[in-house]
Protein backbone atom coordinates (compact mmCIF):
# COMPACT_ATOMS: atom_id res chain seq x y z
CA UNK A 1 0.00 0.00 0.00
CA UNK A 2 1.28 3.47 -1.03
CA UNK A 3 1.28 6.58 1.43
CA UNK A 4 -1.86 7.96 -0.59
CA UNK A 5 -3.52 4.99 -0.45
CA UNK A 6 -6.07 4.95 3.05
CA UNK A 7 -6.38 1.59 4.97
CA UNK A 8 -9.39 0.52 3.35
CA UNK A 9 -7.92 1.14 -0.34
CA UNK A 10 -5.76 -0.40 -2.86
CA UNK A 11 -4.49 0.82 -6.24
CA UNK A 12 -6.71 -1.33 -8.35
CA UNK A 13 -4.01 -3.00 -10.49
CA UNK A 14 -2.44 -4.23 -7.45
CA UNK A 15 -6.00 -5.67 -6.66
CA UNK A 16 -6.16 -7.15 -9.88
CA UNK A 17 -1.94 -8.89 -9.23
CA UNK A 18 -3.13 -9.81 -5.46
CA UNK A 19 -5.99 -11.69 -6.82
CA UNK A 20 -3.96 -13.32 -9.32
CA UNK A 21 -5.27 -11.90 -12.49
CA UNK A 22 -2.06 -10.66 -13.92
CA UNK A 23 1.26 -8.78 -12.67
CA UNK A 24 0.85 -4.69 -11.92
CA UNK A 25 2.35 -4.00 -15.40
CA UNK A 26 0.08 -6.50 -17.08
CA UNK A 27 -2.82 -5.17 -14.83
CA UNK A 28 -2.61 -1.71 -16.00
CA UNK A 29 -2.83 -2.57 -19.58
CA UNK A 30 -6.06 -4.78 -18.64
CA UNK A 31 -7.34 -1.29 -17.07
CA UNK A 32 -6.40 0.96 -20.27
CA UNK A 33 -8.00 -1.78 -22.28
CA UNK A 34 -11.25 -1.08 -20.74
CA UNK A 35 -11.60 -4.92 -19.55
CA UNK A 36 -12.38 -4.48 -16.11
CA UNK A 37 -15.42 -3.65 -14.14
CA UNK A 38 -15.79 -1.82 -10.47
CA UNK A 39 -19.40 -1.66 -9.41
CA UNK A 40 -21.30 -2.63 -12.75
CA UNK A 41 -19.44 0.20 -14.79
CA UNK A 42 -15.78 0.33 -16.82
CA UNK A 43 -12.69 1.94 -14.98
CA UNK A 44 -9.90 2.80 -17.59
CA UNK A 45 -8.31 5.23 -15.52
CA UNK A 46 -4.47 3.75 -14.48
CA UNK A 47 -4.17 4.90 -10.35
CA UNK A 48 -7.97 3.98 -9.78
CA UNK A 49 -8.55 2.86 -6.06
CA UNK A 50 -11.08 0.50 -4.88
CA UNK A 51 -12.45 -0.85 -1.64
CA UNK A 52 -11.76 -4.06 -1.73
CA UNK A 53 -14.46 -4.40 1.18
CA UNK A 54 -17.48 -3.02 -0.23
CA UNK A 55 -16.35 -2.70 -4.19
CA UNK A 56 -17.13 -5.46 -7.08
CA UNK A 57 -14.84 -5.84 -9.29
CA UNK A 58 -14.82 -7.98 -12.72
CA UNK A 59 -12.07 -8.49 -15.07
CA UNK A 60 -13.16 -10.62 -18.55
CA UNK A 61 -16.99 -10.86 -17.13
CA UNK A 62 -15.78 -13.00 -13.76
CA UNK A 63 -16.09 -11.95 -10.52
CA UNK A 64 -12.46 -11.08 -8.78
CA UNK A 65 -11.72 -11.49 -5.24
CA UNK A 66 -8.51 -10.83 -3.26
CA UNK A 67 -7.68 -14.20 -1.01
CA UNK A 68 -8.61 -14.72 2.37
CA UNK A 69 -4.79 -14.87 3.43
CA UNK A 70 -2.00 -13.12 2.69
CA UNK A 71 1.35 -15.26 1.54
CA UNK A 72 4.56 -14.57 3.68
CA UNK A 73 7.68 -16.41 2.74
CA UNK A 74 11.53 -16.48 3.37
CA UNK A 75 13.70 -17.39 0.24
CA UNK A 76 17.18 -17.80 0.64
CA UNK A 77 18.64 -16.14 -1.84
CA UNK A 78 21.49 -17.61 -3.88
CA UNK A 79 24.52 -15.30 -5.65
CA UNK A 80 23.90 -14.80 -9.31
CA UNK A 81 20.39 -14.14 -9.29
CA UNK A 82 18.58 -10.61 -9.43
CA UNK A 83 15.70 -9.60 -7.93
CA UNK A 84 13.21 -8.75 -10.28
CA UNK A 85 10.46 -10.87 -12.57
CA UNK A 86 12.40 -10.27 -15.86
CA UNK A 87 16.06 -9.59 -16.71
CA UNK A 88 16.68 -7.54 -20.17
CA UNK A 89 19.64 -9.55 -19.96
CA UNK A 90 18.63 -13.21 -19.70
CA UNK A 91 19.74 -13.22 -16.49
CA UNK A 92 18.19 -15.75 -13.51
CA UNK A 93 15.70 -14.10 -11.38
CA UNK A 94 14.58 -14.80 -7.99
CA UNK A 95 11.14 -15.28 -9.47
CA UNK A 96 12.98 -18.48 -10.62
CA UNK A 97 13.50 -19.61 -7.34
CA UNK A 98 10.03 -19.30 -5.98
CA UNK A 99 7.40 -20.44 -9.26
CA UNK A 100 4.20 -20.80 -7.42
CA UNK A 101 3.82 -17.87 -5.48
CA UNK A 102 0.88 -15.61 -6.28
CA UNK A 103 0.99 -12.95 -8.83
CA UNK A 104 0.58 -10.41 -5.82
CA UNK A 105 3.24 -11.78 -3.74
CA UNK A 106 6.57 -9.89 -4.05
CA UNK A 107 9.98 -9.29 -2.32
CA UNK A 108 10.48 -7.02 0.25
CA UNK A 109 13.04 -4.86 -0.90
CA UNK A 110 15.80 -6.14 -2.82
CA UNK A 111 19.08 -7.71 -2.75
CA UNK A 112 22.14 -6.96 -5.50
CA UNK A 113 22.65 -10.25 -7.68
CA UNK A 114 25.68 -10.68 -5.71
CA UNK A 115 24.14 -10.76 -2.25
CA UNK A 116 22.81 -14.01 -0.54
CA UNK A 117 20.68 -14.38 2.35
CA UNK A 118 17.30 -13.33 3.45
CA UNK A 119 14.50 -12.31 1.18
CA UNK A 120 11.01 -12.19 2.16
CA UNK A 121 7.86 -12.37 0.20
CA UNK A 122 4.52 -11.05 1.06
CA UNK A 123 1.10 -9.67 -0.50
CA UNK A 124 1.07 -7.95 2.59
CA UNK A 125 1.49 -4.73 1.11
CA UNK A 126 1.10 -2.48 4.53
CA UNK A 127 3.33 -4.98 6.08
CA UNK A 128 5.74 -4.45 3.19
CA UNK A 129 5.46 -0.67 3.11
CA UNK A 130 6.67 -0.39 7.04
CA UNK A 131 8.97 -2.94 7.03
CA UNK A 132 10.66 -0.47 4.78
CA UNK A 133 9.81 2.86 5.88
CA UNK A 134 12.57 4.23 8.23
CA UNK A 135 10.16 5.09 10.58
CA UNK A 136 9.76 2.10 12.13
CA UNK A 137 13.60 1.22 12.22
CA UNK A 138 13.90 -2.11 11.03
CA UNK A 139 16.72 -4.39 11.47
CA UNK A 140 18.53 -5.87 8.90
CA UNK A 141 21.83 -7.33 9.56
CA UNK A 142 24.66 -8.47 7.16
CA UNK A 143 27.58 -10.40 7.89
CA UNK A 144 30.14 -9.19 4.91
CA UNK A 145 33.49 -10.80 4.44
CA UNK A 146 35.93 -7.50 3.40
CA UNK A 147 39.59 -6.84 2.84
CA UNK A 148 41.57 -6.31 5.89
CA UNK A 149 40.72 -6.41 9.37
CA UNK A 150 38.69 -3.02 10.10
CA UNK A 151 40.47 -1.19 13.34
CA UNK A 152 37.98 0.19 16.12
CA UNK A 153 38.22 3.79 14.93
CA UNK A 154 36.46 3.23 11.71
CA UNK A 155 34.10 0.70 13.09
CA UNK A 156 32.91 3.87 15.19
CA UNK A 157 32.57 5.97 11.95
CA UNK A 158 29.58 3.18 10.72
CA UNK A 159 28.09 3.37 14.42
CA UNK A 160 28.20 7.11 14.37
CA UNK A 161 26.91 7.44 10.59
CA UNK A 162 29.18 7.47 7.72
CA UNK A 163 28.86 9.89 4.66
CA UNK A 164 27.95 8.75 1.17
CA UNK A 165 27.12 10.21 -1.64
CA UNK A 166 23.78 10.38 -1.37
CA UNK A 167 23.83 11.48 2.02
CA UNK A 168 24.71 10.20 5.30
CA UNK A 169 23.84 7.04 6.67
CA UNK A 170 21.72 6.39 10.30
CA UNK A 171 24.06 4.89 12.77
CA UNK A 172 24.62 1.32 12.42
CA UNK A 173 25.52 -1.62 14.66
CA UNK A 174 29.25 -3.01 13.65
CA UNK A 175 31.23 -5.70 14.14
CA UNK A 176 34.08 -8.13 14.11
CA UNK A 177 33.25 -11.58 14.08
CA UNK A 178 36.52 -12.96 13.15
CA UNK A 179 39.39 -12.81 10.99
CA UNK A 180 41.40 -15.50 8.67
CA UNK A 181 44.84 -15.07 7.04
CA UNK A 182 47.10 -12.76 7.90
CA UNK A 183 49.20 -9.51 5.97
CA UNK A 184 48.09 -8.80 2.77
CA UNK A 185 45.68 -11.74 2.64
CA UNK A 186 43.92 -11.15 5.72
CA UNK A 187 40.00 -11.20 5.66
CA UNK A 188 37.54 -9.71 8.29
CA UNK A 189 34.22 -11.13 8.86
CA UNK A 190 32.16 -7.76 10.25
CA UNK A 191 28.69 -7.56 11.18
CA UNK A 192 26.95 -4.84 10.51
CA UNK A 193 22.84 -4.07 11.68
CA UNK A 194 21.42 -0.87 9.44
CA UNK A 195 17.63 -0.18 9.62
CA UNK A 196 18.15 1.51 5.70
CA UNK A 197 17.27 0.10 2.63
CA UNK A 198 19.43 2.14 -0.16
CA UNK A 199 21.34 0.75 -3.24
CA UNK A 200 24.37 -1.33 -2.08
CA UNK A 201 24.38 0.25 1.36
CA UNK A 202 26.55 -2.20 2.83
CA UNK A 203 28.94 -2.34 0.50
CA UNK A 204 29.78 1.23 -0.18
CA UNK A 205 29.63 1.67 3.47
CA UNK A 206 32.50 -0.60 4.25
CA UNK A 207 33.99 0.23 0.89
CA UNK A 208 34.14 3.65 2.09
CA UNK A 209 36.08 3.06 4.93
CA UNK A 210 38.87 1.08 3.05
CA UNK A 211 37.13 -2.42 3.44
CA UNK A 212 35.77 -3.55 0.16
CA UNK A 213 33.68 -6.16 0.54
CA UNK A 214 34.42 -9.78 -0.99
CA UNK A 215 31.29 -11.27 -0.09
CA UNK A 216 27.91 -10.38 1.25
CA UNK A 217 24.85 -12.25 3.15
CA UNK A 218 21.94 -11.17 5.00
CA UNK A 219 21.50 -13.22 8.07
CA UNK A 220 18.62 -11.56 9.71
CA UNK A 221 15.15 -9.42 8.91
CA UNK A 222 13.51 -7.63 11.46
CA UNK A 223 14.17 -10.04 13.87
CA UNK A 224 14.04 -13.66 11.66
CA UNK A 225 16.63 -15.42 10.58
CA UNK A 226 17.08 -17.96 7.98
CA UNK A 227 17.46 -20.93 10.59
CA UNK A 228 18.11 -24.44 8.83
CA UNK A 229 17.10 -22.79 5.02
CA UNK A 230 19.51 -24.23 2.68
CA UNK A 231 20.76 -21.83 0.00
CA UNK A 232 17.81 -21.40 -3.26
CA UNK A 233 14.81 -23.31 -0.61
CA UNK A 234 12.06 -21.03 0.72
CA UNK A 235 9.38 -21.47 3.46
CA UNK A 236 6.30 -20.27 4.67
CA UNK A 237 6.31 -18.62 7.47
CA UNK A 238 4.89 -19.79 10.69
CA UNK A 239 1.92 -17.57 12.29
CA UNK A 240 4.34 -17.12 15.38
CA UNK A 241 6.65 -15.03 12.74
CA UNK A 242 3.53 -13.59 10.64
CA UNK A 243 2.66 -12.24 14.13
CA UNK A 244 6.02 -11.02 15.54
CA UNK A 245 6.61 -8.92 12.45
CA UNK A 246 3.01 -6.88 11.61
CA UNK A 247 3.19 -6.93 15.73
CA UNK A 248 6.83 -4.80 15.19
CA UNK A 249 5.77 -2.12 12.91
CA UNK A 250 2.11 -1.56 14.75
CA UNK A 251 -0.22 -4.02 12.92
Amino acid sequence: MTPEESVYTMRLNRFLARSGVASRRKSDELIASGLVRVNGEVVDILGASVDPERDSVEYAGQSVHLPKECEYIVLNKPAGYVVTRSDTHGRPTVFDLLGTQRMGTMPVGRLDMDTTGFLLWTDDGELAFRLLHPRYVVDKVYEAVVRGRPSEEKLQMLREGIELDDGPTAPAQAEVIRCEGSGYRMEAHVRLCIHEGRKRQVRRMLRTIGHPVRMLKRISFAGLTLEDLEEGAHRTLSMEETRALRTQVGL
